[in-house]
Formats: structure tokens, C-alpha cells, sequence
């Protein structure tokens, strides 16, 4: 899951900790803390366990708040919501097909 490291960075830099006191906080690795600073991907239980730590809301650490609808997180959407489309008509066409099958057969 795609958040703002530099939330993360801000959050733990604030409290004066370390990476390693962060990672003795939430629960997990030092390396972990350093991905998440570094590139910003997290697990969902980094997440829970970060936002449990700073005491803040998971909506301030994941990666589109407080951007524009036009940031290039947004943009990521178009090829899921493709793909879906393309899903889903494959399953329609499947069911129709099959529908079809056996309704000819009766």
C-alpha cells in the first residue's frame, strides 16, 4: 500500500525517535521503517500499527491526502477500472454462453 514517507518521516522526526525506536514502537523490523521512509510501501498492518503509534488517522498516512483529484495516484485508477470493464464483460459473456447451453439442451 502506497503512503506519504514523509508524513512518516515528519511524524517520527517530531517525537525526536530514531528509525529503530519507530520500529520498537510499531511492532516491526528497523529495515521495515527505512522502505517505508524510502519508498513509501507499506503492509496494511505497518499502517494500522503506524497510525496506532503517532496516534493519528490512517487517512493522513496513505498517499493521495491531501493531493488534487489530478495527482498521479488518481491517474492509476483509469487501467483498474479497464480491467474490471474487461472482467466483467468476459464473465457476462460466460454466463450468456452457458445460459444459452443449457437452455438449448432442455
Amino acid at each position: 500500500m502506497e503512503i506519504n514517507a514523509d508524513t512518516v518521516r515528519h511524524e517520527r522526526q517530531r517525537r525526536g525517535w530514531t528509525q529503530q525506536h519507530l520500529a520498537d514502537a510499531a511492532g516491526c523490523s528497523l529495515r521495515t521503517v527505512q522502505r517505508i521512509e524510502k519508498q513509501g510501501l507499506a503492509s496494511n498492518e505497518s499502517v494500522s500499527a503506524l497510525c496506532a503509534v503517532f496516534e493519528i488517522e490512517r487517512e493522513r498516512l496513505l498517499a493521495g491526502a491531501g493531493r488534487s483529484s489530478s495527482s498521479g495516484g488518481e491517474r492509476r485508477v483509469g487501467p483498474l477500472i479497464a480491467a474490471a470493464a474487461a472482467a466483467g464483460a468476459g464473465i457476462g459473456a460466460a454466463i450468456t454462453w452457458l445460459a444459452m447451453s443449457l437452455g438449448g439442451a432442455a
